[in-house]
């Protein structure tokens, strides 16, 4: 048994989150001799390399096994965004298994297989750790109205904007999470008028009940969002041979290297599940049978009720007026059949406007 003390110097898992054109790509174009994984394009007008766009999540696995291969002098790898990459993981599911939606497995199994493909590509992303080489993801923000489970009251949240399955395990991965923002102040003008000013970038590195963000370096709450800010937290000179010598051994590194279209090729087959009844006996039998005749879940009728703004997407359908059940989702079924579907053909169709 061999005990190791001290700290273990290593490549680091940044994850930088924020509102879209608030500099997240340039911030990471400032880590040691990156290259981009750009998946939604967003550095074409910065002077930086990158590969060429994947079209595909397996286009995406095979960049990353060529790389891992082959990475030159590059230092870090960034992945610009997740929230892009996760749609990708998306349609591959979706194709994989014949569906026209995340939501059409059903019971959330969809979202459980799609978190299941993007934890391993965050286990083989772990390769590149190994050999000395940052991982550094972006991701675009989401605020979310957070209700106090006891009641008590309710505020606005910013969120990673990815799914409820895979933002946690992106999160735990990471050594890093930063939120970046602006920061604005409020003011009384000479009238006494409450203005908004300032604009200024910052990055907050630790949670906050308005945000997600954490490090293991001791960073100050809030800081410039500037690369400098973290430069010292950033590894510039570990070789691939002292990570693996010190953390592991040679024959533990290889076998990680296992292809990574190999491994996401191991999702089990899903089972056709069939059409269940509908059991809360509080829904009129009317709108029941034409449930059950077409398939409809009630979380797909509280999907599309929410989307137009009738109800919010958690209030049960038998809640709902009697007029608006008889009067716009039974007497206009064939309308209102077709919104369900088009929100069920959504990527994301879980997640309410």
């Amino acid at each position: 048994m061999k005990i190791i003390s001290g700290k273990i110097k290593k490549a680091q898992k940044v994850v930088i989150y924020g509102p879209e054109g608030i500099g997240k790509s340039t911030f990471a174009s400032k880590f040691p001799n990156p290259v981009f994984l750009d998946t939604e394009n967003s550095t074409k007008e910065m002077d930086v390399d990158r590969f060429e766009k994947p079209l595909s999540w397996t286009e995406l696995s095979k960049l990353l096994e060529d790389f891992l291969k082959d990475h030159g002098s590059y230092k870090t790898l960034v992945i610009d965004t997740a929230d892009w990459a996760e749609m990708l993981c998306c349609k591959y599911i979706c194709s994989k298994y014949q569906r026209k939606s995340i939501e059409d497995f059903g019971y959330g199994k969809g979202y459980t297989y799609l978190q299941e493909s993007f934890g391993k590509l965050l286990n083989y992303l772990d390769n590149f750790i190994d050999m000395g080489i940052n991982v550094v993801i972006t991701a675009h923000a989401k605020m979310r109205k957070f209700e106090q489970p006891d009641e008590s009251g309710s505020y606005d949240r910013w969120e990673l904007k990815l799914s409820k399955n895979v933002a946690p395990l992106l999160k735990e991965w990471a050594d890093m999470v930063l939120f970046a923002n602006y920061k604005t102040f409020v003011v009384k003008d000479e009238n006494d008028k409450i203005k908004a000013k300032g604009g200024q970038r910052v990055m907050y590195t630790t949670h906050h009940v308005c945000w997600d963000a954490k490090n293991r370096h001791g960073l100050p709450d809030e800081l410039p969002f500037e690369y400098s800010s973290i430069a010292h937290c950033i590894p510039t000179d570990i070789s691939s041979g002292a990570v693996i010598n010190t953390v592991q051994t040679a024959a533990s590194a290889a076998d990680k290297e296992k292809k990574l279209s190999e491994t996401l090729d191991e999702t089990p087959e899903i089972p056709e599940t069939p059409a269940q009844p509908v059991t809360d006996d509080r829904i009129p039998a009317e709108l029941k049978r034409l449930m059950e005749q077409n398939g409809i879940t009630e979380h797909d009728i509280q999907v599309a009720v929410a989307n137009n703004n009738y109800y919010p997407a958690d209030t049960p359908v038998s809640k709902y007026d009697p007029e608006f059940i008889n009067g716009k989702l039974i007497a206009g079924w064939d309308s209102f059949y077709k919104a369900v579907m088009y929100y069920k053909s959504l990527p994301f169709s879980g997640e309410n406007k």
